[in-house]
């Protein structure tokens, strides 16, 4: 039986990351490659880089930058360390709280609109060949139907602004309400104008909203894998 390639995507706050962990229990075989992170592990390294790199001047600095050899540049490194990608910058190992925090989102949300993806989706495109020839692969990640047009499955996790706002309390231990709210509305804006929530005619769209945990947005997400 050949391996698949299952691809999710969805909302900012949606639950995408968990999602995809909790695969790992039931799909056999598999690896998660998070390619959200390689972005941010990228970007992450060029605004260390340099102390005159900030959120106003980003996009300025990686306007027609090609983002794999800004990765070869800054020794941006991905691995798979127990079934799922993890990312090196210098040989030192970023901390997933770091990647995920509000200010590196923010940063991809303005960077990936305005770099030269192409090289990067090529990269990403042979990567997941690479996995495939071993392991089921999961990927997470942005515009997968353009890096990925093979996907077995393109799923699109939604949940509404609430929903979603209630999750990244939670995660980021904040109790700034209205600062949370704000950051998922602006990039929700960066998002579409990047192109990045284009639903295809094979996306299968499927809202967490009412999901009382992620066993059970997970499970939504199975009933459509064969």
């Amino acid at each position: 039986m050949k391996n698949m390639v299952v691809g999710i995507e969805g909302l900012v706050g949606s639950g995408k990351t968990s999602i995809c962990r909790e695969l790992l229990n039931y799909i056999p075989n598999s690896v998660i490659l998070h390619g959200g992170n390689l972005y941010r592990g990228i970007i992450y390294a060029l605004m260390n880089s340099s102390t005159d790199i900030n959120l106003e001047n980003l996009k300025n600095k990686v306007e027609n930058i090609d983002i794999k050899d800004l990765m070869n540049l800054l020794k941006v490194e991905f691995k798979i360390e127990n079934r799922e990608t993890v990312i090196y910058v210098n040989n030192v190992k970023i901390n997933e709280e770091i990647l995920q925090s509000q200010n590196a989102s923010m940063a991809v949300s303005i960077a990936s609109g305005h770099a030269n993806n192409l090289a990067f989706y090529n990269f990403a495109n042979r990567l997941i060949e690479f996995y495939k020839s071993k392991f089921n692969v999961i990927v997470s990640g942005r515009d997968l139907m353009k890096i990925y047009p093979k996907l077995d499955y393109h799923f699109f996790i939604e949940a509404d602004l609430e929903e979603r706002v209630r999750r990244k309390l939670l995660q980021y231990n904040n109790s700034n309400y209205d600062e949370i709210k704000q950051n998922i509305i602006k990039r929700d804006e960066l998002q579409k104008q990047n192109g990045y929530y284009t639903i295809y005619d094979n996306t299968i769209r499927v809202d967490v909203t009412k999901c009382k945990s992620v066993k059970e947005s997970t499970l939504k997400v199975l009933k459509h894998i064969k």
